[in-house]
């Protein structure tokens, strides 16, 4: 199921409206706080020799510090407006960008041919995804990891949706960020708690770990504590390598 033009549109009209200066968008959190932890829990069982793919990389704040453990990182996403912010925020950095749409199955097994098994790195893009195209995100997962890459899966959790209508019900309404984040018609912490294991493991992926987390953002509630927004994790690899689980 490939994804409709109106979910496309959405997406480059956000990031064609974003500037590149660093946390404008409300998920573009330092890499302390989000690729660092992450590569912590993904390191142990990945070979860092391969390549590392960070999927839905926006302006590439992840997909930088990514390159400094992995051989190579490629970030790649939806949105052309967010290739080109994070080819900007580059500025000669080791690392490549490219336009991409997880639902194309073909241009999804070019990018294997040209790669090889990779890691892969995805943050928060299932969750948000239309319904129908959800399983071939996690598909692509799978075939980007092959036999021999890992994954680093980490999905918003229904425990976000009350954070973010908290946040959004404060007096004078949401923040600037995340008034954005609704005035183009994205939807954070879309699904539900048990379909993305379940999307995972039919994609033909093995959960190697599994865990609880919270995805910083760049905004605060009215309180001034930051928004931290409940999320799973997952450590992945292709069906056949490791112990099912959920």
């Amino acid at each position: 199921m490939k994804i409709s033009e109106n979910y496309r549109d959405n997406w480059e009209s956000y990031w064609r409206e974003t500037s590149d200066a660093p946390g404008e968008a409300i998920w573009d959190a330092d890499p302390s706080l989000t690729a660092v932890p992450h590569c912590e829990l993904l390191l142990p069982h990945a070979d860092t020799a391969l390549p590392v793919v960070d999927l839905g990389c926006g302006n590439g704040t992840q997909t930088r510090y990514l390159a400094t453990r992995f051989a190579r990182a490629v970030g790649v996403d939806l949105s052309h407006a967010a290739v080109e912010h994070a080819r900007r925020a580059a500025d000669g950095a080791a690392v490549q960008f490219q336009q991409l749409d997880l639902t194309d199955t073909e241009a999804v097994q070019a990018l294997h041919d040209r790669l090889g098994d990779s890691n892969v790195y995805m943050r928060a893009v299932i969750h948000q995804s239309e319904p129908p195209a959800r399983p071939a995100v996690a598909r692509a997962v799978a075939e980007l990891v092959g036999t021999r890459g890992r994954a680093f899966v980490v999905e918003l959790t229904s425990g976000s949706r009350d954070v973010l209508a908290r946040a959004a019900s404060a007096p004078g309404g949401p923040g600037p960020k995340l008034r954005r984040v609704f005035e183009h018609g994205l939807k954070p912490a879309d699904a539900a708690d048990e379909e993305i294991p379940g999307l995972l493991r039919e994609a033909g992926l093995d959960v190697l770990a599994t865990g609880e987390t919270t995805l910083p953002q760049t905004e605060n509630l009215p309180d001034g504590t930051r928004i931290d927004l409940p999320a799973r994790w997952f450590v992945l690899a292709g069906t056949g390598t490791g112990t099912r689980g959920a």
